[in-house]
């Protein structure tokens, strides 16, 4: 098997979802598929090439899913401490596999993210509207996702057919929901308002009886880590609805499929 059945991008460099077309999002998923599936037909792709890794935040999952996905492909990754390298403000890449589903087509279905407007729900807005996927952010007054990320995703939903509404009602936007999305309510860097948003996002705790209130299907995402008591119960993510793990293997095969489309021969 050749880089050429992986299909191609029309770029070297992904620094944000938001440059992504549709028939991007879906070359990087039918990659997905093809790496995850026949390992071993890609385990030279890579041969001779070497990546460097630099992460503005403290990383685990990302940075070792990277190193395994280079390994996998034949190649070899090396992780370079911001603190060392003095690093500057960047803009974080985007993490797609954090919005790799696995209950079928996802044109027309419903995404509901819960909790604080960051990066995440920024990644998730964005996909959502490239993939015609209705989606529903619900935050607390004044924790909205940023203005223009919202204004941007509208104009890609033209395209797409997907339906964007920002609600400040967990229980309202959750209704009929596919997918209920969550994270954490502190990001990094944010720890010193732990306590403060503790008591803001007491209302947006994803619990049993706000999982009911969805499709009786619908699956619970958390792309990890995750803090049980705070933006989830154990009931929840423990529970027969939650696919987090799931989210979370995909996560490598998708990394894989970017370099791969990204470093590959072509």
């Amino acid at each position: 098997m050749t880089t050429a059945t992986l299909g191609t991008l029309p770029f070297k460099d992904l620094l944000s979802i938001s440059k992504l077309g549709p028939g991007d999002v879906e070359t990087i998923f039918d990659a997905t598929r093809s790496v995850k599936t026949d390992r071993a037909a890609y385990s030279d792709l890579l041969r001779g090439k070497r990546l460097a890794m630099i992460f503005e935040k403290d990383s685990l999952r990302t940075r070792f899913t990277f190193d395994i996905g280079m390994q996998d492909l034949g190649g070899s990754a090396v992780f370079m401490d911001h603190r060392d390298v003095r690093l500057g403000s960047r803009e974080s890449v985007k993490d797609m596999a954090r919005n790799l589903e696995r209950w079928g087509p996802v044109k027309g279905r419903k995404v509901v993210y819960v909790g604080d407007g960051n990066n995440t729900c920024h990644s998730l807005i964005h996909v959502a509207a490239l993939l015609g996927t209705h989606i529903t952010v619900c935050t607390p007054e004044g924790y909205e996702p940023n203005a223009r990320v919202v204004s941007e995703a509208m104009l890609m939903a033209r395209e797409s057919g997907a339906d964007i509404q920002i609600l400040n009602d967990a229980e309202r936007g959750v209704r009929d929901a596919d997918a209920v999305y969550t994270d954490v309510w502190a990001s990094m860097g944010q720890e010193d308002e732990i306590e403060e948003r503790a008591g803001i996002f007491h209302d947006y705790r994803v619990d049993e009886e706000l999982m009911a209130l969805a499709k009786p299907d619908a699956v619970f995402m958390h792309c990890l880590p995750a803090h049980r008591g705070q933006e989830v119960t154990s009931g929840v993510i423990d529970g027969p609805q939650a696919i987090v793990y799931d989210i979370a293997e995909n996560r490598l095969h998708v990394q894989k499929a970017v370099l791969a489309l990204l470093l590959g021969k072509r």
